[in-house]
């Protein structure tokens, strides 16, 4: 029988946020912001088992408590995509294992969300992710930041985490893609030719990218505690 397995790579900086400490360590509600991703992983009855990928330069983890059920893979690469193909390397999964990889920085995915997921996806040939439908009007500009033309929005998803493939393709995808140009693996499965299956997915579950989403994340974990 397969296993469904959440990995969760962790080792970048966060740059854009523009902190000394990396993201996934910054204080959210007090605890460090990983900590909240792992927390709604490990509760979820479906899941398996979860497994976060570090930098072997990692010099913050330790510094916190972590649940022992979680497995630690100190092999994290240069990029998402990198670190992704090096932790499937470590955990050795069976190829029709069910991979489920989140961004660390995704806090408020919500049981629901995971449940729908791992649900619609449960059967399905090729896998697919969380994504919501593009509700604003899209410009695309030019290099003097001028609208250049209007997008037609009626077929543009934004992509989501987690997103869950089977753990054998997932490997052969991310072998045969650049893996610096690969910012989500499903475009290393489009690569491939397959299509994955776009489940929709919540507002609530965004990426804390800016200083300004740390308020809002921490709202979001307030209101649901409450």
């Amino acid at each position: 029988m397969s296993r469904l397995i959440a990995l969760v790579p962790a080792a970048g900086s966060g740059s854009r946020i523009g902190t000394a400490v990396p993201k996934q360590y910054l204080p959210l509600a007090g605890r460090p912001l990983l900590a909240h991703t792992l927390a709604a992983l490990l509760v979820h009855p479906a899941i398996d088992a979860v497994a976060v990928v570090i930098s072997p330069e990692d010099e913050w983890f330790d510094s916190y408590e972590w649940p022992q059920e979680l497995a630690v893979l100190r092999c994290g690469g240069a990029s998402r995509a990198e670190s992704v193909a090096n932790g499937l390397v470590q955990l050795a999964l069976d190829d029709d294992d069910w991979v489920l990889v989140h961004d660390a920085a995704r806090v408020g995915i919500s049981q629901a969300a995971l449940t729908r997921l791992i649900a619609t996806l449960a059967s399905d040939p090729v896998g697919g992710l969380l994504a919501l439908p593009v509700p604003d009007t899209v410009k695309r500009g030019d290099s003097e930041n001028r609208v250049a033309d209007t997008l037609p929005r009626a077929d543009l998803w934004l992509a989501q985490t987690p997103q869950m493939f089977r753990a054998g393709l997932l490997k052969q995808a991310l072998a045969a893609a650049p893996l610096a140009e690969i910012t989500d693996e499903a475009s290393a499965i489009e690569r491939l030719g397959f299509s994955p299956r776009l489940v929709e997915g919540e507002a609530g579950n965004f990426k804390v990218t800016y200083p300004q989403d740390l308020t809002l994340a921490e709202a979001l974990l307030s209101a649901r505690a409450g």
